[in-house]
């Protein structure tokens, strides 16, 4: 409808629609104002309904909200087809003129209007306001439409009628449960159609979302970790880094079945292990670690680089890695017997580790540390050496395992300083104390180990009194009273091999010393472990050597290795030709 500022009422009449009461409603606008709505002379009904503002300030009134300061609304009667309006200001805004010199009413469809203050000076800056009516279809009720098909209008299947309310004709509506236009053929759908259609929509759009969020998660996670300098490092070195594998989250996610406890083969200190089939049905384990120091990323990705090149047979291949969690995921060869740890300790399979088993286990862990102390580009101290980290695959081949804990030291350093990390029972005292890390602390660690794969004892025990809980402390007191075959597993012990089981007692508590430059290297300890069990293999000056061997090593030239191993005693190994030394490197290939 339009206004005119200029007038103090105005009329409307609609020939066809009532005006809707339930869309439209009086709005008056101003301070000292009243609003009102009549009917006009020629109207069949008589009525008049109004509001009253009072305000003398601008300061209580409310943008946007009709609140009866500055703006009144309220509801018009229902089934009018005309109307007059007036505004009128019972004492002509002499006390609010500043602010508001005019009064103003007018009806409108109650959700298009929305009050300003400003409206207050400048309500004729506006217009023109939308006002609602009701119609129908025709003048005819529901029933009697219905028997003329053609012209029905509710064309609609799922569609009803019902009489207008406000004057003749009638209006269709979908049934409950559908929407649309039911004067469309088709043009009622069913809501949880349409509602199916909208939460597909939005899940896949949600979806879309969340991966398209989680992708940029992992390519950060891929740049915090490291991934672009171990890309850049592969590209760099070709063939040398081509068994290296970067892992995308999802494949290890699938490897692992997400994760499922059932896949879980041990917990530690430093993470989680759980075996995992790759798409080539290779069997992995994937070790997710906790915490991930990111000052030291640098030094991370080069282990990485370091470790995936480590070929030894004795040392559980890393196979690659996965970038994009918040911390790395190591994937290494899987090994299937479990860990040594199993095989010492539980009397079931105790009794198939035999002396000579005991033995070549212990020599090929002693051959892996001292590869990894001695024969890398960069020494490697292991850090964590105990029998839950050796694992053993089906011929029981020891494998060194779980570097997760490592460091790398340069070629020019003896020691360096880290925070103390290791396992209680194995840890170097001294580097406890000093936190000065050598490769001694693989030593102690070591000799640990020896002591349990001959006692069968844990590393540390309940069961043992308590000043020898530690069986580091309960091996060498006994050692030290000559109380060894005491303690010693029973049925790993014979009249043939008394002798070799003391050296390597006497080797285990060389590894003990408090003091690390007291121990002897890996290297030593490996080729002191290899010369008993050559002996043993090949046991020269017995009776049944011939004479023609004796006289061989005799009149050969002879390489000596004379080994402190603590308490004034040494071992010497002499061998012959360079065969010879290769006997004393080469890899035990009869499992004995």
């Amino acid at each position: 409808m339009d206004y005119n500022p200029n007038r103090s009422s105005t009329s409307l009449r609609v020939q066809e629609f009532p005006i809707s009461y339930s869309k439209n409603v009086l709005t008056a606008i101003g301070c000292d104002t009243q609003g009102l709505i009549s009917s006009t002379s020629s109207s069949n009904k008589n009525y008049a309904t109004g509001c009253v503002l009072v305000c003398d300030s601008i300061d209580d009134m409310v943008n946007n909200s009709c609140s009866g300061i500055g703006c009144c609304q309220t509801p018009i009667p229902d089934g009018i087809k005309d109307f007059n309006v007036r505004a009128r200001s019972p004492e002509n805004h002499s006390k609010v003129s500043e602010f508001n010199p005019c009064s103003f009413a007018f009806v409108v469809e109650e959700k298009a209007y929305k009050f300003s203050t400003l409206d207050l000076q400048n309500m004729q800056d506006k217009r023109a306001f939308p006002l609602v009516l009701d119609w129908a279809v025709g003048k005819q009720t529901c029933k009697d439409a219905k028997k003329n098909t053609a012209g029905y209008a509710c064309k609609a299947t799922n569609s009803n009628c019902f009489n207008s309310k406000n004057g003749p004709g009638y209006l269709c509506n979908c049934f409950s449960g559908y929407q649309g236009n039911p004067y469309l053929f088709d043009g009622c759908q069913g809501i949880s159609i349409s509602l199916l259609v909208l939460l597909l929509g939005g899940s896949s759009v949600l979806l879309g979302l969340k991966r398209r969020k989680l992708i940029k998660l992992q390519e950060k996670y891929f740049q915090q970790n490291g991934g672009l300098m171990l890309q850049e490092h592969i590209l760099n070195h070709g063939r040398s880094m081509e068994t290296t594998k970067i892992f995308s989250n999802d494949e290890l996610k699938k490897a692992t079945n997400n994760y499922d406890e059932s896949r879980v083969l041990g917990k530690g200190g430093y993470g989680t292990v759980y075996k995992g089939v790759l798409s080539d049905n290779k069997d992995v384990a994937i070790k997710k670690s906790k915490i991930c120091d990111k000052s030291q990323i640098k030094q991370f990705i080069n282990e990485v680089i370091l470790l995936t090149q480590i070929n030894h047979r004795n040392v559980v291949k890393l196979i690659g890695c996965c970038l994009e969690t918040e911390v790395p995921l190591l994937v290494y060869e899987f090994i299937t017997n479990g860990t040594l740890s199993d095989h010492i300790h539980d009397r079931s399979r105790a009794s198939s580790l035999s002396w000579e088993r005991r033995l070549k286990i212990a020599i090929e862990i002693a051959r892996a540390l001292a590869y990894l102390h001695s024969e890398t580009s960069m020494p490697i101290i292991h850090r964590d050496v105990k029998s839950t980290n050796i694992l053993l695959d089906d011929n029981h081949t020891a494998k060194v395992a779980d570097f997760g804990a490592s460091r790398l030291i340069a070629l020019d350093q003896i020691e360096i300083t880290t925070l103390v990390q290791g396992t209680l029972g194995y840890l170097d005292p001294e580097y406890f104390q000093t936190g000065q890390l050598t490769e001694k602390s693989d030593v102690y660690s070591f000799g640990v180990v020896l002591a349990e794969l001959l006692t069968g004892e844990e590393a540390i025990s309940s069961n043992r009194p308590e000043s020898y809980k530690n069986l580091a402390m309960y091996f060498g007191s006994t050692l030290k009273e000559d109380h060894l075959l005491h303690i010693l597993e029973d049925h790993i012990v014979n009249e043939g091999n008394i002798e070799p089981i003391k050296e390597v007692a006497n080797l285990a508590k060389a590894c003990l010393r408090l003091r690390g430059e007291d121990r002897p290297t890996m290297m030593e300890v490996a080729m002191e472990l290899e010369g008993l069990r050559i002996m043993e293999k090949h046991p020269w000056g017995k009776d049944n050597q011939t004479t023609e061997e004796t006289e061989y090593l005799l009149n050969t030239t002879t390489l000596s290795l004379n080994i402190d191993i603590g308490a004034g005693s040494s071992v010497s190994v002499v061998s012959g030709h360079d065969s010879m030394i290769n006997q004393l490197v080469k890899p035990l290939d009869d499992g004995q």
